[in-house]
């Protein structure tokens, strides 16, 4: 009895085996269908814009052809037109010769008739003979000696056809993350993968991919040769999901199992290592300092970044600028700096950058925006912008926005904006083009306006030149919001971030 009993029990050991593989199997099945639904939406995208290519060539080879048919039209009319009008002078010449010599036979002086019979009679055959033969046959023909020779295009669009590509090797199998050496560090994350071990499928590269932190959409961070990637500048206190693949010419594998991290929130600074569970499970990690910013990446290789790269040199403490605001906000601890630059990529067309996008001015009289690359959604943030040039008395605009904020009026004259507006005299707040608070107190060239933003209290503050510029302009504010500025050619800003 006992016997059967281990024999049962191997046999069952081995058949755990075979379903722990069909298990396997049918997860990469369905990344199967996954990845083909994403193929087909790319493949039929891309075949959409290769027959409108086949099809913008045509209309425009159609419109050349057009034009040729035109100028055959145009010329043929006006070879006709010409005829008609030289055909035309000479009939009336030859009408009036007609009537003329009718009148002279009916002349009764025979010596006057003799005076005038030979010099008529030349011209009358020198009329005649002016409409000589050809004179009164036309230069052109109606019809249009153009054939258009349109079938060797339709056969090859009658054999326009899909070419299977041959595939010389199998895609790569999914990579194996590394969990003993993923670690975080403040609002970092160092991810590391392989391929399985007894892969023997060539790897051309790998790509990863974090979603925002808040469970929305997977997004690419890095496109490379490499096997670690340390992904800088993550939204603090947040929880995150990560996953790679690996890509050859024969296409992309599927994704890994998916990491779940969280970012820290203290202002503790050791390095944790992760204690990763199996996919999409939830824990808490050990929390260090608080900052937020806009995904920056930091590879330790080199590769193709989707992200900008930032420097954690840049890391300082507030200085007094900040401290002038403690009445406003109870600030208790250092923080670490959120740096950015100005954004060309959505600014109005009429912004002038220059001093690697940290200084900006305008070549309109009209105010236009201009927002900063990083948007904010959580922490605490404080900024400068120096006037480096102040003419004319304009009132430029400073605050924070929406990414699809109006380019081309003052900051703050729709909904998507929150400024403080300024002159040489005096400042107001504006929101939704409502004017409030209107403060004594205006800049200069040289002057300073600070803005600090209070996302943990939901609150925006203003400065210029170290003192608070009138109450809290704004409260309850929640979102994401970009740095922002509208000014004209008369000014010119640079930004301190930080």
């Amino acid at each position: 009895w006992f016997p059967l009993q281990s024999q049962l029990s191997q046999a069952l050991n081995g058949l755990s085996d075979r379903a722990k593989e069909a298990k396997e199997f049918l997860v990469q099945l369905r990344n199967m269908v996954q990845q083909i639904q994403e193929n087909s939406v790319e493949f039929e995208a891309c075949l959409v814009a290769q027959c409108d290519a086949l099809i913008d060539a045509l209309n425009r080879r159609k419109a050349q052809l057009l034009s040729r048919v035109n100028k055959e039209h145009e010329h043929k009319l006006k070879v006709v037109r010409d005829q008609i009008s030289h055909c035309t002078v000479k009939l009336r010449q030859t009408t009036g010769l007609m009537e003329y010599c009718l009148e002279v036979i009916k002349e009764n002086d025979p010596s006057g008739f003799l005076q005038i019979s030979d010099a008529l009679i030349r011209r009358v055959h020198l009329t005649e003979d002016q409409w000589g033969k050809g004179t009164l046959t036309p230069r052109m023909t109606t019809d249009f000696d153009l054939n258009l020779d349109n079938a060797p295009l339709l056969q090859s669009i009658h054999q326009l056809d899909f070419v299977q590509m041959k595939v010389s090797s199998p895609v790569p199998a999914p990579p194996i993350l590394q969990l003993e050496e993923c670690c975080t560090h403040n609002n970092s994350a160092t991810l590391s993968w392989k391929q399985p071990p007894l892969s023997t499928v060539q790897v051309e590269g790998y790509i990863l991919e974090l979603d925002d932190g808040n469970g929305g959409q997977f997004r690419e961070v890095y496109v490379g040769k490499e096997t670690m990637c340390t992904v800088d500048g993550l939204h603090f206190n947040s929880t995150y999901s990560a996953r790679v693949k690996a890509f050859n010419k024969s296409g992309v594998s599927p994704y890994s199992k998916t990491l779940v991290l969280q970012t820290s929130e203290d202002t503790q600074s050791e390095e944790q290592t992760l204690p990763f569970p199996v996919p999409l499970e939830r824990s808490q990690l050990r929390r260090m300092s608080p900052f937020s910013s806009t995904l920056n990446l930091q590879p330790s290789f080199s590769g193709r970044s989707y992200f900008e790269l930032r420097s954690s040199a840049h890391q300082l403490s507030l200085h007094s600028s900040l401290q002038s605001l403690n009445s406003a906000v109870d600030i208790k601890k250092m923080v670490a700096v959120a740096w950015f630059s100005f954004d060309p990529a959505s600014a109005h067309a009429d912004i002038i950058f220059s001093n690697d996008n940290l200084t900006v001015t305008c070549n309109s009289y009209d105010d236009r925006v201009v927002l900063g690359k990083t948007g904010f959604s959580k922490g605490l943030h404080y900024w400068e912008l120096s006037i480096d040039r102040y003419d004319n008395h304009p009132d430029p605009a400073f605050g924070v926005a929406r990414i699809d904020v109006l380019k081309d009026a003052m900051l703050g004259k729709d909904d998507k904006a929150w400024a403080m507006y300024v002159d040489n005299n005096r400042s107001w707040f504006m929101h939704n083009n409502s004017h409030t608070n209107r403060t004594e107190g205006g800049i200069t060239k040289g002057a300073t306006v600070g803005v600090l933003l209070d996302l943990t209290r939901r609150t925006l503050t203003f400065s210029i030149n170290e003192d608070q510029q009138g109450p809290v302009a704004f409260e309850n504010l929640e979102g994401l919001f970009f740095p922002a500025v509208s000014l004209n050619r008369n000014v010119q800003v640079r930004a301190r971030a930080g």
